[in-house]
């Protein structure tokens, strides 16, 4: 009870700020899709029993994960299920991977709900907040001492890394066709402007959950800068463009030492290296 255990890992002394402990939503999407990929690798390989398990177990969580985890009341997914004090209704990001991830965990119906709400309540422009402003535990700054940021941490901050599965989840519901790529790239537009601002060519880690979105956290966070950047390879077709380069060699070569030579004439009275410098009367 007193582990953080998924990627909201905010913890202050003993207090977990988001303990998540039951099932949550992006573990199972995660599950989901390594069965998938196991059944593919195992026939791939000649191991039919162990991908017949696979396809088993991933239809059997697929069955379950549909009939569990759509919250009808509020129109999307549960965040976690099954937790000590029930199923938790957070409206968070997470559960993005279950459309992102995995094409029939959800149906396309269900996804649309989930990305109308996800954009109206989570979507900044400069990535997604963790928890909807609706919520009483909403925080709309990173700011304070440790607690106070702490608890900020998963409660609303906003994190870029976020729009990768977002762009990716909204372009599977919403199709590609010239339109609707356009509008899934538009979504990036905000952290292609702060490439110049916290760290030259870096994202930053967060932002605050309120304009104007504050940069906070590290200014350089390696998972801010490679799920939008994937998901501008995969999913938009985008490439960075190239230029070859020619490499010229050089060769250094140390010049042989040679004994320095007087440059003393004949008949020259001037002092010669090493001779004492004194007058004599």
């Amino acid at each position: 009870p007193g582990a953080q255990l998924t990627w909201m890992d905010a913890k202050v002394g003993d207090w977990v700020v988001t303990p998540r402990h039951g099932k949550p939503v992006e573990i199972q999407a995660l599950w989901v899709r390594a069965l998938e990929v196991g059944e593919t690798l195992a026939r791939r390989f000649g191991e039919v029993d162990y991908a017949d398990w696979c396809r088993n177990d991933r239809s059997n969580a697929i069955a379950s994960f549909r009939k569990r985890f759509w919250y009808e009341d509020g129109g999307y997914l549960y965040d976690v299920i099954d937790g000590p004090e029930g199923d938790d209704a957070s409206l968070r990001p997470n559960q993005l991977y279950a459309v992102s991830l995995v094409d029939d965990l959800v149906s396309h119906d269900r996804a649309l709900q989930i990305l109308r709400l996800v954009e109206e309540q989570l979507l900044t422009p400069v990535g997604l907040r963790t928890l909807a402003p609706t919520d009483n535990r909403y925080r709309a700054r990173y700011e304070g001492g440790v607690l106070e940021r702490d608890g900020a941490y998963h409660q609303g901050t906003v994190w870029p890394f976020l729009l990768g599965p977002f762009v990716t989840a909204w372009i599977k519901v919403h199709g590609k066709n010239p339109s609707t790529l356009k509008q899934a790239r538009s979504f990036l537009d905000g952290i292609s402007a702060h490439l110049k601002e916290a760290c030259l060519g870096q994202l930053s880690e967060m932002f605050d959950a309120e304009a104007p979105h504050r940069a906070r956290g590290c200014y350089a966070q390696a998972w801010s800068v490679a799920e939008p950047l994937r998901t501008l390879i995969e999913d938009l077709g985008i490439q960075a463009k190239t230029q070859k380069t020619t490499v010229k060699r050089v060769i250094i070569r140390q010049r042989k030492k040679t004994a320095p030579q007087s440059t003393q004439r004949k008949g020259d009275k001037s002092l010669r290296r090493g001779e004492d410098a004194t007058l004599n009367p």
